[in-house]
């Protein structure tokens, strides 16, 4: 029995990155679907559900990706709703790559040093990366905060996470690059999601912090987010301090989504969003 999975797109044109990591996966066959939305999912979830039967319904599983977290939040609970009584595949959520992205840096985070009580920051957190973090971070116990250019705008971040999580974050202001040299003051982790050669803090402004313990960058693209941090950084100590680059905990990134897929074809009731592919991350952290 083949192992299929049908690659749910938001965006107009399905991502080559999620097709390729899906065959190597373990996927059989993947089929790229773009430009799904709610009104024109619902034939291709009864398709997925109705067809094999029920020992073999594990072998056919749903991927939604796309640029937009909260389009593919949308379309992950139109397909649950098509779910009834053993009539369900497995599905998978990452739109941008967020779930997986945010699982491995807070986990290489975690297994650095212990985050119950610390404080934590996430720059530009008010994207799909930094909410997932944020999330994650709050979960192990951590005291966060959550940046944004605008107050309003971290303000709106932290209530979505209260809704959607359950957990409790701080609004922080970041639209100057003094307001987040400010924002950083007293904590002992920082995180930086922000957009793709944006840099968000200069090295003076973490260099010499004695309560620092642990940066990390999600900025892959030049200039780093956080000046003074390597992209090939894993785990390397700079001034006194573990500091962590998008490639450096990219490997366990990309191994987490591999994971995600194999684990699809285990059962077909499975749900995987940030929650329970957190839960993988940390089972796999320092094995890539």
């Amino acid at each position: 029995m083949k192992k299929l999975l049908y690659q749910l797109d938001t965006d107009p044109i399905p991502s080559t990155f999620d097709n390729v990591v899906a065959y190597d996966g373990g996927a059989d066959q993947v089929t790229a679907l773009g430009g799904i939305d709610p009104r024109n999912v619902g034939a291709l979830v009864d398709g997925a559900i109705f067809t094999r039967a029920p020992k073999d319904k594990k072998f056919t599983a749903l991927f939604i990706g796309g640029g937009n977290m909260s389009a593919g939040e949308t379309l992950l609970e139109m397909i649950k709703k098509r779910f009834f009584a053993g009539f369900r595949v497995s599905v998978m959520l990452d739109s941008n790559g967020s779930n997986t992205t945010a699982a491995a840096a807070v986990a290489w985070m975690g297994a650095s040093a212990s985050l119950a009580g610390k404080r934590c920051v996430v720059l530009a957190g008010t994207g799909p990366v930094g909410m997932r973090a944020a999330y994650m971070l709050a979960r192990e116990g951590a005291q966060v905060g959550v940046s944004s250019r605008t107050v309003e705008r971290a303000q709106s971040a932290c209530r979505a996470l209260k809704e959607r999580f359950g957990v409790e974050v701080a609004p922080l202001e970041g639209a100057t690059a003094e307001q987040r040299a400010a924002s950083i003051q007293g904590a002992h982790f920082v995180l930086s999601t922000g957009a793709a050669g944006a840099q968000l803090l200069k090295e003076q402004d973490w260099r010499e912090s004695r309560t620092l313990e642990l940066l990390s960058d999600a900025n892959a693209t030049p200039p780093a987010g956080i000046e003074g941090i390597d992209v090939m950084d894993k785990a390397t100590v700079r001034h006194g301090k573990k500091v962590f680059g998008a490639i450096g905990f990219g490997a366990l990134k990309i191994a987490l989504h591999r994971a995600c897929i194999a684990r699809l074809f285990e059962a077909n009731d499975l749900v995987l969003d940030a929650e329970q592919i957190y839960e993988m991350a940390k089972t796999m952290v320092g094995k890539t």
